[in-house]
């Protein structure tokens, strides 16, 4: 990472790309989702021109954005490693809610909650590929006997809904922790936020002072 006046380097051009890129593919997918899941959301089958097209966008739309994630997961994984400092964090989840930053164990690049989403992240869309290749129509589908395909449908509904859940909980942070949109925007961060968030990170990237 590169420091330049008051400011630090918080996500490369590339990772926002894939950030920003992970954002849309999910957003088209959830849209699809619903619009197929409940009769009530059928109107968004409009943003896909008609219902047809929506049902053979969806499964597409979704594995693409299972592998444009897994791409972003290479450049993560090794800075969302749980470490014991995490688990404390976890456990001091109600400092994290008061804002007692001074209380926390120091956070790295990514806190010990944006750790967490990140693997359910990872595990939801493996198991939404999963149940979504086996009631893929009609392509895989007919490959699968009805109970795994029933099986597959509420392992698949479930899973979305975690996952739509989660994703909504992280705006949420991203709004309430001030500077966090600034960072996957432009790139950059001050260095009283990277301190006061994230000291372990703020400490690395800047040489240890």
């Amino acid at each position: 990472m590169s420091t330049q006046d008051n400011r630090i380097v918080r996500a490369t051009a590339p990772e926002r790309v894939n950030h920003w890129l992970v954002a849309i593919l999910f957003v088209l997918a959830a849209l699809g989702g619903l619009a197929l899941f409940h009769p009530f959301f059928f109107w968004f089958t409009n943003l896909f021109g008609s219902p047809t097209w929506a049902r053979i966008a969806h499964p597409f739309i979704g594995a693409l954005l299972f592998f444009v994630f897994l791409r972003l997961a290479a450049r993560w994984a090794g800075d969302c490693r749980l470490t014991d400092d995490d688990r404390q964090w976890l456990r001091q989840i109600y400092d994290v809610i008061g804002k007692h930053e001074e209380k926390l164990p120091e956070a790295g690049r990514f806190n010990a909650g944006q750790k967490c989403l990140f693997w359910f992240q990872l595990f939801a869309l493996c198991l939404l590929l999963v149940t979504g290749v086996v009631i893929w129509r009609p392509w895989f589908a007919p490959s699968f006997s009805i109970p795994i395909i029933r099986v597959a449908v509420v392992a698949h509904g479930v899973t979305a809904f975690l996952f739509v859940a989660a994703i909504l909980v992280h705006i949420y942070a991203a709004f309430w922790v001030k500077g966090s949109i600034k960072g996957m925007t432009t790139g950059w961060v001050t260095r009283a936020w990277a301190k006061k968030f994230h000291p372990g990170w703020y400490r690395q990237v800047s040489g240890g002072k």
